[in-house]
């Protein structure tokens, strides 16, 4: 199974790219995780099969993949259930990405069998979570690391800003398995921030991979 201690300090960037938005291509993400490997990430973080195997071909760096997918029966849609589980582990990740707040799963599937499911294909389990229970309950599930993804996502996590560093530093204090930073690190001033907290290593992207927002935030500037 793989581990994580190679990541420890590094950079994980997130290239992602949803239907609708102007840089939703396999090819463009591939190129996306090219430049983020050039620029020194350790590692891709990536969302759907064709992404994925694009980006581990010209790459060659480790992917925490996941498949978003909405389901009518619940609000969880990053890797919701086994049939994104093994569509991701047909491509080959070496880690799976799963949603494991406290909602209620689609179909009424479990987070317990998610797990097993992974491991028996030999991917490691990073857990998205919102709050600190849910980071304590992963591991307990079985999760090989945690990441603060979702604080800001559940209506019941803090609606911040910027990071979640207080949730960062609670859950670096506490679980046994390595925590990744993800969700609103904007800044060097962030960034420094979260791992002061510590965290094992930040995952990144609106702020690198989506040009859009990039563009709008300085629009922003301009009219304020």
């Amino acid at each position: 199974m793989f581990s994580f201690e190679k990541l420890k300090g590094g950079l994980i960037v997130s290239c992602q790219a949803l239907p609708g938005e102007p840089l939703c291509s396999a090819f463009i993400m591939g190129r996306m995780a090219l430049a983020a490997k050039e620029g020194g990430a350790c590692a891709i973080r990536a969302q759907g099969m064709a992404d994925i195997i694009e980006i581990k071909e010209v790459t060659g760096l480790p992917v925490f993949g996941i498949v978003k997918r909405d389901y009518e029966d619940s609000d969880i849609y990053i890797t919701p259930t086994a049939k994104e589980v093994r569509e991701l582990l047909a491509v080959g990740v070496e880690v799976i990405g799963l949603d494991m707040t406290a909602r209620r799963r689609p179909h009424g599937e479990q987070m317990a069998d998610l797990i097993a499911l992974a491991h028996e294909g030999g991917a490691a389990v990073l857990a998205d979570i919102s709050t600190y229970e849910e980071g304590m309950a992963a591991v307990r599930l079985g999760a090989d690391a945690v990441s603060t993804t979702l604080s800001g996502y559940t209506s019941y996590s803090p609606q911040l800003a910027g990071p979640d560093v207080a949730l960062v530093r609670r859950l670096a204090a506490d679980l046994p398995v390595p925590l990744f930073a993800e969700g609103r690190i904007h800044t060097a001033e962030d960034l420094r921030a979260i791992m002061a907290a510590g965290a094992y290593a930040p995952v990144i992207g609106s702020v690198i991979t989506r040009p859009q927002l990039i563009t709008a935030h300085f629009v922003r500037a301009l009219e304020a």
